[in-house]
């Protein structure tokens, strides 16, 4: 499988401070890869140094098998982008921005090929509308027109669900899934809305202050041994203890409470041990989610921080 973004290990310094610190990290072909990370973490600089808004202070980048620091004009051709708010013409039809940023691109398109990008995106009804009309999920979807105006292998969208409604959100999920599967496009997606990713994405990384944390298939990452169990107890104090003093220690996610991250098959053993140890248990719950997995490694990599500090 072709190699569409190939990162290796770029870093970023703003005067003192490592926005991007060797980061690494590999995009296939026919992906909807999410990127995700706290505010702060480092995902939009590095999607701007993915679309040379920015230099990179070190490290390579690598789009289509190519350098992007030596064929920027060839790379950027198969490169469609939304970073944040797409900038529009707002007293300007939806229709007529389309056409012009198609011209600005240098295209020529006819306008049945305009109508069916306003219809891929569910705005061909609104075609003749001014965009100062329309609701913020409606620009996203205008600004993910005119990233597709040209037809790119390519698609990177930072926060694309910012502003959005529930049914804003939806709408831009399946919108998303219609490029990947019926377009075959490759997408890159920033985003803080974790359970999006989690229902779109087929590989991810967590970055946490310009690090990688985790990359992976988004299945494999979240296997059974990454199950989150929450026991509460008449004494939480005393039982939390007791876990630190066993086997059960290195299961414990230290920052609160009686948590800990799994596999669901050896939670009767360890409900077995607190119920020999004359632990009473109000209740046991189960999670499986992406958040849950981000917190956990996120909050981990802190306490990392905080013990080398």
């Amino acid at each position: 499988m072709a190699l569409i973004i190939e990162v290796n290990h770029l870093s970023k310094k703003f005067n003192d401070i490592y926005a991007v610190n060797d980061l690494s990290f590999t995009v296939n072909q026919g992906d909807i890869y999410g990127f995700l990370g706290q505010n702060g973490a480092g995902k939009s600089t590095t999607i701007r140094m993915l679309l040379t808004l920015i230099q990179p202070t070190s490290g390579e980048i690598n789009l289509f098998e190519k350098k992007l620091s030596t064929h920027r004009s060839q790379i950027l051709q198969q490169i469609g982008a939304v970073i944040e708010k797409p900038d529009l013409y707002k007293y300007l039809s939806a229709y007529d921005n389309l056409s012009i940023f198609a011209k600005m691109s240098g295209i020529k398109v006819s306008k049945q090929l305009l109508m069916d990008q306003l219809q891929m995106v569910g705005l061909k009804e609104r075609a003749k509308d001014y965009v100062r009309t329309f609701s913020q999920g409606m620009k996203q979807r205008l600004g993910i027109a005119v990233a597709l105006v040209h037809n790119p292998a390519l698609i990177i969208l930072d926060e694309p669900t910012n502003g959005l409604d529930p049914q804003g959100i939806a709408d831009m999920r399946n919108l998303i899934l219609r490029l990947s599967r019926e377009m075959g496009k490759t997408v890159l997606i920033s985003s803080h809305i974790l359970s999006e990713i989690e229902l779109i994405a087929n590989r991810m990384i967590i970055i946490h202050k310009g690090k990688k944390i985790v990359e992976g298939n988004v299945a494999e990452l979240l296997d059974p041994a990454h199950t989150f169990i929450e026991i509460d107890t008449l004494n939480n104090t005393h039982s939390k203890q007791l876990l630190l003093q066993s086997k059960w220690a290195v299961f414990l996610q230290q920052h609160s409470g009686m948590q800990l991250m799994m596999n669901k098959t050896e939670v009767p053993l360890l409900i077995n041990y607190l119920v020999a140890m004359g632990v009473q248990i109000l209740s046991v719950n189960s999670s499986h989610s992406l958040e849950n997995y981000f917190l956990s490694l996120t909050m981990q990599s802190r306490h990392v921080e905080a013990f080398a500090n």
